[in-house]
């Protein structure tokens, strides 16, 4: 079973321009659409998509609770998540410009968990996780979430002997990486913040390899730099049409994960990611994808032997 943490969720609203967005004009919508937003809840989507067994796990507000469960619902999506009462889960905006490649996103803040609502997450885990298990823990922390409490989930998971993977950014991947894991996924300008002053980022990746099983770093549309164990790849993606390209990094790390429980070796499970995620990003929404699209895609991603 694969379970992911999404801390801080999200419910993106998807607001479709008749034309460009323009500043000192008043912009008008096409058409507004919800869909699933959070890292870990994208995760989770791709792995159901590819017919892995998981579980969402997190924080939802009471407010908007019925909003947030609606969409898991039509998207397949297991899940058993702490209620945080009287307030609502936050909403991202996503802003897609008619004949205009990629989105715009703007995110808000998120509520405050207490340490009542941490409790019952850290519980949860300690009831459901299991040594054969992988977790995923992605995404930004709520305020409230600290640190410490990042450090001090970490350690419950290593304790309990599963893989342990993060799409963690800035303190929080530092964390990570300190606390030890199984899993990053870093971009190219996090990676470089971790990294000793003068190593380029190849080097980087091949020291974390020593105690970090799986090191992928994301370079956006030019692919990703990845190490496993004494094996090291530049991947490229194929090309496509670019429509929505919100999400398309989740998508990666929940099929990248998927692949890995099927049993794919490493370069299978790379090359699976990619194209899922450039299936993903010739789709309107936040998480759409064709495993068939994908499947085909795969025969054109590039891999370079480092």
């Amino acid at each position: 079973m694969i379970y992911t943490i999404t801390l801080n969720p999200t419910i993106d609203r998807l607001l479709y321009l008749e034309g460009e967005l323009t500043k000192e004009k008043n912009n008008r919508l096409e058409r507004v659409k919800y869909d699933l937003g959070g890292k870990g809840h994208h995760g989770s989507y791709a792995m159901s998509k590819l017919g892995v067994e998981n579980q969402a796990l997190g924080f939802c507000g009471t407010t908007n609770k019925r909003k947030l469960e609606k969409i898991l619902e039509e998207k397949g999506i297991n899940y058993d998540l702490v209620e945080v009462y009287g307030k609502p889960t936050r909403e991202s905006y996503v802003i897609l410009e008619k004949d205009v490649s990629g989105s715009t996103l703007i995110t808000e803040r998120g509520y405050a968990v207490s340490s009542y609502d941490k409790s019952l997450l850290f519980e949860k885990i300690e009831e459901k996780v299991e040594a054969k298990d992988m977790v995923l823990i992605a995404g930004s922390m709520p305020p409230g979430f600290e640190i410490e409490d990042l450090e001090k989930l970490i350690k419950l998971l290593n304790k309990i002997g599963c893989f342990v993977a993060c799409d963690l950014s800035g303190e929080a991947l530092k964390a990570a990486v300190k606390t030890g894991v199984n899993f990053i996924k870093p971009n190219r300008f996090e990676m470089l913040e971790i990294a000793e002053q003068g190593k380029s980022l190849l080097d980087t990746v091949k020291e974390l390899t020593k105690t970090i099983d799986y090191v992928i770093v994301s370079q956006g549309g030019s692919g990703s730099l990845c190490g496993h164990k004494n094996e090291f790849y530049q991947i490229t993606p194929p090309v496509v049409v670019v429509k929505n390209d919100t999400g398309a990094g989740d998508c990666f790390v929940g099929s990248f994960l998927a692949s890995l429980t099927q049993q794919k070796t490493f370069v299978e499970a790379l090359t699976m990611a990619t194209a899922c995620s450039a299936s993903k990003v010739q789709h309107e929404d936040s998480t759409s994808f064709s495993v068939k699209d994908a499947q085909n895609l795969q025969k054109k991603v590039i891999l370079e032997k480092l």
